[in-house]
C-alpha cells in the first residue's frame, strides 16, 4: 500500500514539471513572433519616412526655384516702377512747363466754382432751380484739369444766378409750413432777396432744399405790403425786401414786440404800468371835474342868482345870508366859505405828484434787480455767452424806460391839474375881493 501511494506521488510531481516546461516554450515562441512583427513594422515605417523625405526635398527644390524666379521678377518690376516714376516726374514737369498760366487759370476757375457753390447752397434761386451746385462740386473735387463742359457749366450757372437775381418771378413749388406740413403753392421770388407765399415771408433751408415759412413773421406794416404786391401783375408796387438775403429779416422777426418788451420788465414793470394807469385815470378824472367846475363857475360869474352847484355859487350864497353883518364879519364869512371850497379844488394833486415821483423810483429798483441778475449770470457762466446776461440787462433797461414813460406824462398832467385848480381858486379870491370892494363902497 505504501508502495502504491509513493508511486502515485512520484507520478503527480513528474506530471506538473512537464506542464510548466510546456508553458515556458509557448511564451518564448510568442515573444519571438512579436519581435519579428515589430521589426517588420519598423522597416515599413522607415521606408515610408524615407519616401516622404525625398518628396519634401523635391518640393523644396521646386519652391526654391520659384522663389528665385519671383526674386528676378521683383527686381525687374522694381526697376520698371522706378523707371515709370522717373518718367512720370519728367512728364509732370513737362506738363507744368507747358500748362504755364493755364494752371493758374484753372485754379481760379476752381476757386470761383467753390465760391459760387457756397452761394448757390444758400440762394433762394436754388428753390426754383435745385441741384445746380452738383456739377460744381464735382469740378472742385476733381484732381484733373477741368473740362470744357465743366467750364461752360460754371459760366452758365454764374450767369443764371446773376440773371435770376434781377427778376421777380412766380413759380409753383413745395413749401414747408412752420408746423412741418408740406404743400404745393405758388411762390413769388424777389430776386435772390426774398420769397413770399400765402401772405407771409419764406426762407430757404439748405438742409431740406425747400422753402420754409417763417415761424414768426415781421410786423404788420411789412405784411400789409404783401397783399397788393401778390395781386399786382404789372407796374410798380411797394414791398419790403431784405437786401442782405435774410439776415436783416431774421433779426427783425427776433425783435420783441410791445407786449414782449413789457414782459421783459418782469413784475416791477407790471407794477409801474399799473401805477401809471391808475395815475393817468385819476389825473384825467380830476381834470374833467375841474373843467366842469370851471364851466359852472364861469356861468355863475355871468349869472345874477347864486347856485349851489359850484364853489363860487356856494360862496355867494354864504355871503348873501350874512350881508347885514359888518365888514369884518363878512370878510371872515368869505374866508371861511373859500376855505371850505379850496380842499375840494386841490383834491388829488398830492396823489398825482406821488405817482409821478414813485414811477422812476420803481424803474430804478428794476434797474438794480436786473443788474444783480446780470452779475449772477456772469459769476455762474462767465462772459462767454452774452445771451445769458441779456435777461438782466433787458429788465434793467425796460423798467427804467417804463418808469420814465409813466413819470413824464404824469408830471405834465399834475401841472395841468394844479394850474386848473389854481385858476379856480384865483377866481374865488377875485370874486370875494370884488364882494368886499362893493361892500366897502356902499
Amino acid at each position: 500500500m505504501k508502495l502504491i501511494t509513493s508511486f502515485m506521488l512520484i507520478f503527480i510531481v513528474t506530471n506538473n514539471a512537464w506542464a510548466e516546461h510546456q508553458n515556458l516554450d509557448q511564451l518564448l515562441s510568442n515573444v519571438k513572433q512579436a519581435q519579428q512583427q515589430g521589426r517588420k513594422i519598423n522597416r515599413t515605417r522607415e521606408v515610408e519616412f524615407l519616401a516622404e523625405k525625398q518628396a519634401q526635398q523635391q518640393v523644396l527644390k521646386v519652391t526654391q526655384a520659384k522663389l528665385a524666379q519671383q526674386e528676378v521678377l521683383s527686381k525687374t518690376l522694381k526697376q520698371h516702377l522706378e523707371d515709370n516714376e522717373e518718367l512720370l516726374a519728367k512728364l509732370e514737369t513737362q506738363l507744368k512747363e507747358k500748362s504755364g498760366e493755364l494752371g493758374e487759370l484753372f485754379g481760379v476757375a476752381r476757386q470761383a466754382a467753390g465760391d459760387l457753390s457756397a452761394d448757390l447752397t444758400n440762394s433762394l434761386v436754388s428753390a426754383q432751380y435745385p441741384e445746380r451746385e452738383v456739377p460744381l462740386v464735382k469740378m472742385i473735387e476733381s484732381k484733373s484739369l477741368p473740362t470744357i463742359e465743366q467750364l461752360e457749366t460754371l459760366w452758365f450757372t454764374l450767369q443764371q444766378e446773376m440773371t435770376e437775381t434781377g427778376k421777380v418771378v412766380r413759380f409753383n413749388t413745395e413749401i414747408q409750413s412752420a408746423t412741418g406740413e408740406r404743400e404745393q403753392t405758388e411762390v413769388i421770388r424777389i430776386g435772390a432777396f426774398n420769397a413770399v407765399a400765402n401772405g407771409g415771408y419764406l426762407r430757404y433751408s439748405p438742409d431740406t432744399k425747400i422753402l420754409v415759412s417763417l415761424a414768426r413773421q415781421p410786423a404788420d406794416k411789412y405784411l400789409d405790403l404783401l397783399q397788393p404786391f401778390t395781386q399786382a401783375q404789372t407796374g410798380s408796387v411797394a414791398v419790403a425786401i431784405d437786401p442782405t438775403r435774410g439776415v436783416m429779416l431774421s433779426m427783425l422777426i427776433q425783435t420783441p414786440d410791445t407786449v414782449e418788451r413789457i414782459q421783459q420788465g418782469g413784475v416791477i414793470g407790471f407794477i409801474i404800468l399799473a401805477l401809471g394807469a391808475i395815475g393817468f385815470l385819476y389825473a384825467l378824472l380830476r381834470l374833467t371835474i375841474l373843467t366842469l367846475t370851471g364851466s359852472k363857475m364861469s356861468k355863475q360869474v355871468d349869472s345874477s342868482e347864486a347856485s349851489d352847484n359850484n364853489p363860487l355859487g356856494r360862496v355867494l350864497l354864504a355871503t348873501e345870508k350874512d350881508m347885514a353883518q359888518d365888514t369884518e364879519t363878512l370878510e371872515l364869512v368869505l374866508d371861511e366859505a373859500i376855505t371850505r371850497e379850496v380842499p375840494a379844488l386841490e383834491k388829488g394833486l398830492s396823489l398825482i405828484k406821488l405817482f409821478a415821483a414813485v414811477a422812476p423810483l420803481l424803474g430804478l429798483l428794476g434797474t438794480v434787480t436786473g443788474m444783480i441778475a446780470t452779475f449772477q449770470s456772469i459769476s455762474l457762466f462767465g462772459t462767454g455767452d452774452p445771451k445769458l446776461m441779456a435777461d438782466g440787462i433787458s429788465q434793467a433797461l425796460v423798467t427804467t424806460m417804463l418808469g420814465l414813460c409813466v413819470a413824464i406824462p404824469l408830471l405834465f398832467l399834475y401841472n395841468l391839474v394844479a394850474s386848473r385848480s389854481k385858476t379856480l381858486i384865483q377866481i374865488l379870491d377875485e370874486q370875494s375881493a370884488g364882494i368886499m370892494s362893493r361892500r366897502m363902497g356902499n
